[in-house]
């Protein structure tokens, strides 16, 4: 068996790199050889059209740049201002240029001919998500034989929503030359092979596959997942590590841990809080809402306005609940590192992970397994979000009806400790069974 090559829009960078991404490709590089391949994160007026190898590290990694142009076109552009709303169900926000979609075209073909002078005939190779869904179309251009297989971390849009792009056929056509495409939920397969069939003119056939001419296409759902093991021990050990009066004998903590998105539902969350708050005065001093949400794409209308409503909304809350001994929401825009989220989800006794719409959100899973299994908290899960499909002892809600999430914020802090126990064993025990290695191995089995 040859090397496993992934490829992604960034490589993990830095000697020891971490997250879920890097914990279940690196195994799998490690093991076999591979090489992960992606942008450098650094622009270049006039970038070679050469991959340079990165230092250090467990696996082998290689990158190449962006100029100023591609970052603004393909990747902020056609990737970030066409892709990811279509995606996430929010067409009314396509920003459709010309220029964005042949400059996302140019950086493919561009690394589809960087990635021919490496691969050996043998070679599996593993493409990420949208920033590069015309790879193995191009790579098959050149004259690639590998088996190729391609997984999309977000939703995948329904028909009628991939209509909406110019391009909606031609998209179906770069899925049809992977062997296999890998999507997070089975409502998202779904919308793909509906799709490919009503907009690419595909042909749908038994077992997950279509028939596009002239090749055939394996469609399947491979839930992604985290180290349940690993991520509960670091949870464990943060805890100790957090300052005194994180968390206080008489008041409930809830949490949510977002970018500061327009898919994370952040806005309709706060306006939930509130209306638990304006229902049940008996709780005020008693819960406070931690929201940690880091700002992403700055300078982007639509970020700026969402990042504007959150402020306001939280700033509403506090001005009219708050007293001098307690304050209702603590809005936290920048990054924490993951050791200490770890700590704060096991210092929480609700976890809110009420996206509008999600590939997965492995926050949720997180939350789960950074609980003490002998007081667990209560997870409160959007419908939307990709981890509804494995987690249904969660709370499920629809994130659009604050009555309804007030209804169940109430509902977990008023749950029974023996209940809260029952439903944290159930989900972590399929997270420790259905673990990142677990995901990693299954489609590279399923890629044959």
């Amino acid at each position: 068996m040859g090397r496993l090559i992934c490829l992604s829009n960034r490589i993990p960078l830095g000697p020891n790199p971490s997250g879920g991404l890097v914990v279940a490709l690196g195994d799998a590089l490690t093991e076999q050889g591979g090489i992960w391949i992606g942008t450098s994160g650094e622009l270049a007026e006039k970038p070679d059209n050469t991959l340079r190898e990165v230092e250090g590290g467990a696996f082998r990694r290689m990158c190449f740049d962006l100029s100023p142009d591609e970052q603004a076109n393909y990747y902020d552009g056609y990737a970030n201002s066409v892709l990811w709303p279509l995606f996430h169900g929010r067409t009314d926000l396509l920003d459709i240029r010309g220029e964005y979609l042949s400059s996302y075209k140019e950086v493919n073909r561009r690394l589809a001919k960087m990635l021919m002078t490496l691969i050996e005939p043998d070679d599996r190779i593993w493409v990420h998500d949208f920033h590069l869904l015309p790879l193995a179309y191009d790579l098959r251009q050149l004259g690639a034989t590998n088996r190729i297989g391609f997984f999309l971390h977000t939703p995948f849009p329904t028909a009628l929503a991939l209509q909406a792009l110019p391009n909606g056929s031609e998209v179906c056509q770069w899925l049809a030359h992977y062997e296999l495409v890998g999507l997070q939920a089975e409502r998202d397969v779904r919308n793909c092979v509906d799709a490919m069939v009503q907009v690419g003119g595909a042909t749908e056939l038994a077992g997950g596959f279509v028939h596009l001419a002239p090749r055939q296409t394996r469609i399947a759902a491979f839930p992604i997942a985290i180290d349940a093991t690993e991520f509960a021990d670091l949870a464990e050990a943060e805890f100790r590590k957090l300052p005194p009066g994180i968390v206080k004998s008489d008041r409930r903590l809830m949490i949510g841990v977002d970018r500061l998105d327009y898919t994370k539902g952040v806005p309709q969350r706060f306006r939930a809080f509130g209306e638990f708050l304006q229902r049940h005065e008996d709780w005020h001093r008693h819960v406070s809402l931690l929201q940690i949400s880091p700002p992403t794409r700055e300078g982007v209308a639509a970020y700026d306005d969402i990042r504007d409503e959150t402020e306001h909304l939280s700033g509403h809350i506090n001005g009219t609940f708050a007293d001098i001994t307690w304050v209702p929401v603590r809005f936290i825009n920048r990054p924490v590192p993951r050791e200490t989220l770890a700590g704060l989800y096991r210092a929480s006794h609700v976890g809110l992970v009420t996206p509008l719409m999600d590939g997965m959100n492995l926050v949720a899973k997180e939350f789960v397994a950074a609980q003490n299994p002998d007081d667990p908290g209560v997870l409160i899960l959007s419908q939307f979000a990709g981890a509804a499909e494995q987690m249904g002892d969660a709370l499920i809600v629809n994130p659009h009806d604050p009555e309804q999430m007030a209804t169940a914020m109430m509902t977990a802090l008023a749950m029974p400790r023996s209940e809260r126990k029952r439903r944290h064993a159930t989900l972590m025990a399929a997270l420790t069974r259905q673990d990142v290695h677990w995901w990693s191995r299954g489609f590279l089995t399923a890629l044959g």
